[in-house]
Formats: structure tokens, C-alpha cells, sequence
């Protein structure tokens, strides 16, 4: 097993270069990495805010910027490629220029430079649960369904390269990542258990995580992750009318007592696809099989993590506090 302890330099005076160094998980992990006495360098737009993020060392461009990518990882210890984008952001061209040609990008960067590990984010949505099996692992490789899955499936088959031919790399799954600062998911998910106005949740579910338990599994990987190998960072498998019961427990508030029909929601695809097509453009950020999957149950194991990199996460409860704070300031 390669190790940072083992090939680079002592913990104090390591550095990393973080891509999405402003997103929400990319700022908790500059944070972590920062009071852990880290050296930072930073991947940033010029619009991006750095609210919090002041002993970060920022080079300012996107993953389209071979120069400033080479000047952001020269001399990294560890190289967390954490940049991404959806298609609630972007259309179909952007996700993969992002997702899979700026990977491409960075992963050229290391190559041309004194890089340790790249620690790159995937996403769970490559794997899912097979045949008659409850849980998904890492083995579970699915049928990518939608652009940002089938970016980042191409992606990991870019890391998996650079691991088997020129460098050191592991890649991390993440699952539904819940914490403060997180405007869909988390915000979405906190509604469905405190809002009187919201009556309804989705069918199926989800494993949903904290994102400090994400950013200890990001740190866990960069120190003792095998090269070459994949980790699924999940939480507690949850149907959303289990997750928003808890909230509402947690937080006294009013949980969503209806159940969507996976029915009305699985209908929702074709008229998407209709929409689109009169449209000539891409309106809504799913399809027909990208409906169905919302109303499956996407739970996952990360026995494999716990196993090989101490990997732990904490149940829901103890990261509402904080969302719910978030949540509140920001008058969600």
C-alpha cells in the first residue's frame, strides 16, 4: 500500500492543490486541511468567492487553463480533484468538458509535474445496487444514466490509466453529501423535514453523509488509499421518508407526510424529453431514465473504506445542527 507518510513529506509542511477549492465540499476541505497545517493552493474563478478561505494560495482560472493548472499542482503532495459540474448547471457539452476533459487536463498537469497522489471525486452514481442486491459496492459498476454520469464514469477510467501507467491515484465515491452551504440537496432535504408548506416527499432512497464524515474520507484516502483503487464514501441508507421523519424529530419540526408517486415521477421523463425536443434545447436536467432513478433506493456499503482506510461516518442527526443553523441564516 503506497501512503503520503511513506514517499512524501513530514505532515507539517505538506502541501495539497485542490480543484473546487470554493464549492461546498471543496471550501470544508480547504478549511480541514488548513487547520490541520496544510499548504493550499487553491483552483479559482475570478467571480468565486473566498469568504473564509484566507490562508489559501489561489490561482485563479478553470480547469480549461493548462498553465495555471501546471502552477496550481507543481511541488503538491497531494492533488484533491474535486471540480465538477451538473446538469442542474450546465448542459449536456459543458459536463463533459468539465467532468471528464478538465480531469484529463489536471491529470496531464501531474503528469508534467513533482506530484504525490491525486486524490480525485467521483461520484456513487457510477455504481448501483445489481440484480437482487440491496447495496452497492465498488465491484457494482453501472450503466451510466445521463451526461454527468457518463462524464464521470469516463473520467475514472482516466484516473484508473494515470494509476496504472504514470502516477499515484485513488478515487473516492461520495454519496448524497448533507451539510451547511449545500442549496440543493441539504436544502431541499431540510424543507421536506421542517416546512409545513412542503406536503410531499420522494419515493425510494438515498445513503446520505455528512460532509465532514466526506472531507475525513478525502484525508483518509490521500494517506492510506491503495493506487489504482476505489472507495464508495456513504452514510446511513435511508428512505426519504426515514430521513425527513428524523430531521422533523431533530429539529421539531413538521415532517412531509406524503409519498410522490413514483408513478408521476417516472411520467416526468418523457414530457422533459417532448419539452426539449420543441424546445431545440436542453430545458429541464433529466430524462425518462433519469426519473426512473429518482425513484429507486440507492443504498451503498462502504464496508471497503471502514476496512482499508479506517473510513467512519456519524448518523444524520449529528450534521443537522449546523445545516439547520445554514439553513435558517440564510432564510431558506
Amino acid at each position: 500500500m503506497t501512503t503520503l507518510t511513506d514517499s512524501r513529506t513530514a505532515a507539517d509542511t505538506r502541501t495539497a492543490a485542490v480543484t473546487g477549492a470554493t464549492g461546498f465540499l471543496g471550501s470544508r476541505l480547504c478549511e480541514r486541511l488548513l487547520a490541520d497545517g496544510w499548504t493550499v493552493h487553491g483552483l479559482s474563478r475570478p467571480t468565486s468567492d473566498h469568504d473564509g478561505l484566507e490562508g489559501v494560495e489561489w490561482h485563479v482560472g478553470d480547469l480549461s487553463d493548462d498553465e495555471t493548472l501546471r502552477s496550481l499542482v507543481e511541488g503538491a503532495d497531494v492533488v484533491f480533484h474535486l471540480a465538477g459540474i451538473g446538469l442542474w448547471s450546465a448542459g449536456p457539452e459543458t459536463v463533459w468538458e468539465v467532468n471528464r476533459d478538465g480531469t484529463e487536463r489536471v491529470l496531464t498537469a501531474c503528469r508534467d509535474g513533482d506530484v504525490g497522489r491525486v486524490v480525485f471525486t467521483s461520484t456513487a452514481g457510477t455504481r448501483r445496487p445489481q440484480g437482487t442486491g440491496d447495496f452497492a459496492d465498488e465491484t457494482d459498476v453501472a450503466e451510466p444514466i445521463g451526461a454527468y454520469q457518463a462524464s464521470k464514469a469516463a473520467a475514472e477510467d482516466l484516473v484508473d490509466r494515470y494509476a496504472d501507467t504514470d502516477g499515484d491515484a485513488v478515487t473516492v465515491h461520495p454519496t448524497s453529501v448533507f451539510g451547511p452551504g449545500d442549496e440543493e440537496f441539504t436544502a431541499q432535504l431540510l424543507a421536506m423535514g421542517v416546512e409545513p408548506t412542503m406536503p410531499a416527499h420522494l419515493p425510494g432512497g438515498l445513503s446520505i453523509v455528512g460532509v465532514a464524515d466526506i472531507v475525513d474520507g478525502l484525508l483518509a484516502a490521500a494517506e492510506h488509499g491503495t493506487s489504482g483503487e476505489h472507495y464508495i464514501l456513504g452514510g446511513e441508507n435511508l428512505t426519504f421518508e426515514q430521513a425527513v421523519a428524523r430531521i422533523a424529530d431533530a429539529t421539531d419540526g413538521s415532517p412531509a407526510r406524503l409519498r410522490v408517486p413514483a408513478t408521476a415521477i417516472r411520467a416526468a421523463g418523457p414530457v422533459a424529453e417532448l419539452v426539449d425536443t420543441v424546445a431545440d434545447r436542453r430545458v429541464f436536467p433529466f430524462d425518462r431514465d433519469m426519473a426512473g432513478l429518482a425513484t429507486q433506493r440507492l443504498f451503498y456499503t462502504s464496508r471497503k473504506a471502514n476496512d482499508e482506510l479506517g473510513y467512519e461516518y456519524q448518523p444524520l442527526e449529528a450534521h443537522v445542527p449546523d445545516a439547520m443553523a445554514w439553513y435558517r441564516a440564510e432564510g431558506q
